[in-house]
């Protein structure tokens, strides 16, 4: 078995693991969090920008936040939707109307 098929075995492991604790409804242990945060980032950092990658990143939203807070610096917020920060920009501009009419 060659390295890249266990990376990204390991990729798809830790980005479930993450998921499920992002989603746990009982209390997570903080090392347990930011030990499976850690290795997730190491992963990340060393996949191939392929299609397995970003299938990783679509079918696992947490991994795919931390992909892109690790490659912020490069390409803003890279992965995250345009019409998104638009209706909420359009949004936060309506609060702040909303307030100064108060």
């Amino acid at each position: 078995m060659n390295n890249s098929v266990i990376l990204n075995k390991n990729l798809v492991l830790l980005a479930r693991v993450l998921e499920r604790l992002e989603h746990s409804t009982e209390a997570v242990d903080a090392e347990q969090y930011r030990s499976v945060v850690n290795h997730l980032a190491s992963e990340l950092a060393v996949a191939p920008q392929d299609a397995g990658l970003q299938a990783v990143l679509q079918a696992c939203p947490a991994a795919a936040e931390l992909y892109e807070n690790i490659n912020y610096q490069h390409a803003g917020l890279c992965r995250s939707s345009l019409d998104l920060a638009v209706a909420a920009e359009a949004g936060a501009r309506e609060a702040i109307d909303k307030a100064r009419q108060r």
